[in-house]
């Protein structure tokens, strides 16, 4: 490792960011004038850092670019990062290394060249009470893995349980089933138990989060369709309204915009990009097919859904909820930025006043 004796405050530095370890590039004037690897925990870094003159530092977004960027900024550097999209468009067709994957980060940011998408990271007490969610979905999923697993065996030995709600079917199935079967299955219904027992946990720990410190979460929950969970979610993904200058970019900021690939006269239907927060947009999906169900109440954001249901064509289900899912993120967005009172038929009634004007 070769250490650099002279100020480099106008270099600019590329991490490769890594699980266990990351590569660092120091470039200035185009020219790479230092090289160096860093174990990936909080000491290291600080240690590997601690002596080096202060300039910008470029990494890609990943798991481990909001805890780095983070002390590094504490540390007084000035960290940039960046979407790993940017950066494919960036690397296309090169040979690809992590000593090579910091010198092109920083090279390229050092040139001044817009090819690298900056990205804003949420502030950590943010991070962790969406880690909460993490857990929770993590839970929701195992649990449901289990029910699965319990139904699937039972009816291969010929034994059907009754339907019942998530959170009662441990001990609804337990009082379905004989000696025999019920020891079969009592490990998985004992985990069952656990894991909702766990989740009630949750659930409580996000209404006390929520009603504490997050006072947006009452507008955008005016909305039939998002709860609590929907809404705070929304709110520690989005962080900052004033990121979003216009309401409409929330959708693309969610992936809940069709792809493009656009040539001469062929401008094919794509799926969505999928692109952000996958748990936020399940959530905006979820909450658009209870709007469209049969509890739904009468909205502009049902009629316009069911409008585009009623078009047929294949997957026009799907696109319905996918299109009420997109302008329900711009109404919860727009609710948090002016705080207005929702009121579900607003561009219907205006529509009948301009009418009868």
């Amino acid at each position: 490792m070769r250490k650099i004796t002279k100020n480099t405050g106008s270099a600019v530095m590329g991490i490769d960011l890594g699980r266990k370890r990351s590569q660092i590039a120091v470039v200035e004037s185009g020219e790479v004038v230092d090289e160096f690897a860093v174990t990936m925990n909080r000491d290291a870094v600080r240690k590997a850092f601690e002596d080096r003159p202060r300039c910008e530092v470029v990494m890609e977004a990943c798991g481990g670019s909001p805890w780095v960027s983070r002390l590094l900024d504490e540390m007084g550097f000035r960290s940039v990062v960046v979407a790993s999209d940017s950066l494919k468009r960036a690397f296309h067709h090169r040979q690809k290394t992590d000593r090579s994957d910091a010198r092109a980060l920083a090279q390229l940011r050092a040139s001044g060249l817009p090819l690298l998408r900056p990205v804003s990271h949420r502030p950590e007490v943010a991070q962790r009470d969406l880690a909460i969610f993490r857990i929770r979905d993590s839970f929701v999923h195992q649990r449901t893995q289990l029910i699965n697993a319990v139904r699937g065996i039972l009816a291969s030995l010929g034994v059907s349980l009754p339907k019942c709600s998530t959170p009662s079917f441990a001990k609804r199935a337990s009082d379905a089933l004989n000696d025999e079967d019920r020891a079969l299955v009592g490990p998985a219904l004992r985990q069952i138990t656990a894991l909702s027992h766990e989740i009630r946990q949750l659930d409580a720990k996000i209404q006390k989060r929520a009603a504490e410190s997050y006072p947006a979460v009452q507008l955008v929950t005016q909305v039939s369709g998002v709860g609590v969970l929907t809404g705070l979610a929304f709110v520690l993904t989005v962080t900052d309204p004033a990121r979003f200058p216009k309401s409409r970019s929330i959708g693309a900021y969610l992936g809940l915009v069709s792809r493009l690939e656009q040539s001469g006269d062929s401008n094919p239907q794509l799926s969505i990009t999928k692109a952000g927060d996958a748990f936020c947009r399940r959530l905006m999906v979820q909450a658009a097919h209870y709007i469209l169900g049969p509890f739904g109440p009468d909205t502009d954001l049902r009629r316009i859904g069911l409008a585009i249901a009623d078009r047929g064509g294949k997957n026009a289900k799907k696109r319905a909820a996918v299109a009420v899912a997109r302008r329900l993120s711009v109404l919860l967005l727009s609710l948090w930025k002016t705080g207005e009172v929702y009121e579900p038929l607003r561009n219907t009634q205006q529509r009948a006043k301009a009418k009868s004007a």
